[in-house]
C-alpha cells in the first residue's frame, strides 16, 4: 500500500509542527508495513499554476504522478487567512493536467485531512481541503482532525497524548479502508 503525507507548510525546520505530525503519520503508516512518500511544499519548486505553459513543468508531473499512484493520502496544513496554504492549493491546481488520465484526478483516493490554527478555527482549514478533495473525485475520510496548535504539544515538546490518539485513530481508519 503506497501512502502520501502531503505537507502543505513552508517550515523547513525539522522540529516545526508540519514535520513533526508528518513524522508521526510516517512512522504509523511505516509500522503498519506501508510505503510513504512525503510531499513537502517547501522542497517541491511547483511553478505557479499556468495551463498556458508550452510544456508540463517536469517537477509537476513528478507530483501528479506521486499524487495519483497513492492509495492512501494525508494532507497537512496550517490554516492561513481561512483556509490552506495558498501554495498547497496552487499545488492542487496542477491536478488539472490529470484531467484526461484514466481515472481522472484522484479519483477514489482516501484522504484524511489535518488543519491547525493558532485559534479555534481550523476547521476552516478542514472544509477548504475537503471541497478541493472532493472536486478532484476523491473521498475524504468522516473524521478529520482540526487542532488548536497551542495544544499539540505537551509540556517536554512533544505531541500530546491526545492528538497522538487522534492520529492514531486516523491512520487505523485509512489502513482498515483499503483492506
Amino acid at each position: 500500500m503506497n501512502v502520501l503525507i502531503f505537507n502543505g507548510a513552508l517550515e523547513k525546520r525539522n522540529q516545526s509542527t508540519s514535520q513533526t505530525i508528518s513524522n508521526y503519520f510516517k512512522n504509523r503508516f511505516e509500522n503498519a508495513g506501508a510505503d510513504v512518500t512525503e510531499f513537502k511544499m517547501a522542497n517541491a519548486s511547483i511553478p505557479f499554476f499556468d495551463l498556458t505553459l508550452p510544456n508540463i513543468p517536469q517537477s509537476v508531473k513528478i507530483m501528479v504522478s506521486t499524487f495519483t499512484q497513492a492509495d492512501i493520502h494525508i494532507w497537512l496544513t496550517p490554516l492561513y487567512h481561512g483556509g490552506m496554504t495558498g501554495i498547497m492549493k496552487n499545488c492542487l491546481d496542477w491536478l488539472e493536467v490529470s484531467s484526461k488520465s484514466t481515472p481522472p484526478y484522484l479519483s477514489n483516493k482516501l484522504i484524511g485531512l489535518v488543519c491547525w490554527a493558532d485559534g479555534g478555527h481550523a476547521m476552516q482549514g478542514i472544509n477548504a481541503m475537503d471541497a478541493v478533495a472532493k472536486s478532484l473525485r476523491a473521498w475524504t475520510l468522516p473524521y478529520s482532525i482540526p487542532a488548536v496548535r497551542g495544544h499539540l504539544f505537551d509540556e517536554t515538546g512533544g505531541l500530546h497524548l491526545l492528538y497522538r490518539e487522534k492520529f492514531d485513530l486516523m491512520t487505523r481508519l485509512l489502513l482498515e479502508s483499503k483492506k
